[in-house]
């Protein structure tokens, strides 16, 4: 039976989980019990059988691990090589994609993305999707915002969109430019 392997870590915004199996990284959450009770159902959709053992030295867990911990500091923001295992819809999946095209310190609108998509009536589904990702901050679902600008859902919580969206502002390619 295949295991996804389990480990916690610290940010400034508090403590995650990150999930991964022997591909890569599935799962990244903030500690929230509703949250992590939903992950668990995605694992038993998207993965069953499955173990689940805790081993935060697993290595797309301990990658994820060193890779926020130079995003909070302000080091990187590229998480390219950190190694994924996205496991969703047809739709969902190619959603996911464009969001790690969304470059650091820049946001994309919902709309944007279902246009991109060929698909410009689904800006609803834009956000069904970018609502269900299973890997927070990672895959930068906190970079799409609403039509006008304005912060709109965020599974972490919109402050922690907030957040986010302002400390990338030192990856902007617009400068000093509002972002939200």
């Amino acid at each position: 039976m295949p295991s996804v392997f389990r480990g916690a870590t610290d940010t400034p915004l508090g403590q995650m989980v990150a999930f991964a199996t022997e591909r890569g990284l599935c799962g990244l959450e903030f500690v929230d019990p509703r949250r992590l009770d939903r992950f668990e159902a995605r694992l038993k959709r998207w993965f069953d059988p499955f173990t689940l053992e805790d081993d935060p030295d697993a290595p797309a867990i301990r990658r994820a691990a060193d890779w926020l911990a130079e995003y909070f500091a302000g080091e990187a923001a590229d998480s390219r090589d950190v190694p994924l295992d996205l496991r969703g819809t047809p739709w969902e999946l190619r959603v996911w994609r464009l969001l790690l095209d969304i470059l650091p310190g820049s946001t994309r609108t919902y709309g944007a993305i279902a246009r991109e998509l060929r698909k410009p009536n689904a800006a609803r589904a834009v956000g069904l999707a970018v609502g269900a990702n299973p890997v927070g901050i990672i895959v930068p679902c906190h970079r799409v915002v609403g039509t006008s600008g304005s912060l709109t859902g965020y599974g972490g919580g919109l402050h922690r969109k907030e957040w986010l969206l302002r400390h990338e502002t030192r990856w902007s390619r617009e400068g000093d430019r509002r972002l939200f």
